[in-house]
């Protein structure tokens, strides 16, 4: 039996659709905050409210072999908490850990964690990649708390003999995607001119099927205990390159104006847009080399193909 928590959210929900349609599993146990909230057909839910140091995971956590923790307090593009640091410790690292030490004293065999490529750090010099086992550097209170919770979850498994597997995803993109990604690709289905293109950073990215194929196997492989992986499509590009590509994908060309990057950051710094302009313009590649060669992996789907799946999954 498999725990799956934050299924209501983009990775959860694709997560559990997945599993129920695999064999090999004896069943999944979709935990949710409240009762109203949306679950597969026939599957087991479990009301254990929000993640936090005092909810008990006791009822969930009974007869479950594996758990696949994807719930967090994610990050936030508009933060007004007036203290966010405290805020992501509370939810992500000890609503995490009580999960985790509660499951292990259960006998759940194996932990599955969705960390976020925002532990590693947020940028890289174009040619050089992010490792699995590199030397974190996290900057925002997100990447700050995520690396924390696996630094405790490290610590549980070592005390405990709970396998735990770290899983850091960089931006996940597919049908249903919301936030900025959404958004970039409703302006290039409208034809709206964009100021990107003269940008040659180069991005990695996971498509969601690609992201929830790796968690699976994360489930299943042996070698993958006490382990932690990146993640991607295996392609980096620029955010130029991406622009027209999810054009091509949706039949049409992308109306790119050749603004340089310089120019583009300069003027968002003006207007209060600077991280803005960072994502747009730096670097921020995963060397996924540990990945293929310890779990025997590779991304199903190329980029293309989850850019063409996250456009059909826009029109519908």
């Amino acid at each position: 039996m498999i725990l799956v928590t934050g299924t209501t959210g983009f990775v959860g929900s694709a997560l559990i659709k997945r599993l129920t349609a695999e064999s090999g599993f004896n069943g999944v146990v979709a935990a949710v905050r409240r009762n109203s909230e949306p679950c597969i057909v026939g599957m087991k839910q479990v009301v254990v409210g929000d993640l936090l140091v005092t909810t008990d995971w006791s009822h969930a956590l009974q007869g479950v072999d594996a758990v696949v923790h994807c719930a967090a307090r994610v990050h936030v593009m508009r933060e007004e908490s007036i203290d966010p640091l405290q805020d992501y410790l509370e939810v992500n690292v000890h609503g995490t850990l009580n999960l985790a030490s509660q499951a292990a004293k259960a006998g759940v065999r194996r932990f599955v964690f969705v960390s976020s490529i925002k532990a590693n750090g947020e940028t890289t010099q174009r040619g050089q990649s992010f490792t699995a086992d590199g030397v974190p550097a996290p900057l925002d209170p997100y990447g700050v708390s995520k690396l924390a919770a696996e630094q405790g979850l490290r610590d549980i498994e070592a005390r405990t003999g709970m396998q735990v597997v770290i899983v850091r995803p960089p931006l996940v993109y597919g049908p249903g995607v919301k936030a900025n990604f959404a958004s970039m690709m409703r302006w290039v289905a409208r034809g709206v001119p964009l100021p990107l293109g003269c940008i040659y950073n180069a991005r990695s990215m996971v498509a969601i099927d690609n992201l929830i194929d790796l968690l699976i196997v994360c489930l299943r492989h042996p070698s993958a205990a006490g382990h932690t992986f990146l993640v991607s499509d295996g392609e980096d590009v620029s955010t130029t390159e991406l622009l027209r590509r999810t054009a091509k994908s949706m039949g049409k060309k992308a109306f790119l104006l050749p603004v340089p990057a310089f120019v583009l950051e300069s003027f968002a710094a003006l207007l209060g847009k600077r991280a803005v302009a960072q994502r747009l313009c730096s670097s921020l590649q995963v060397d996924i080399d540990k990945t293929r060669r310890l779990l025997e992996w590779s991304p199903p789907l190329t980029l293309d193909q989850g850019l063409k799946k996250a456009v059909e999954g826009m029109i519908r």
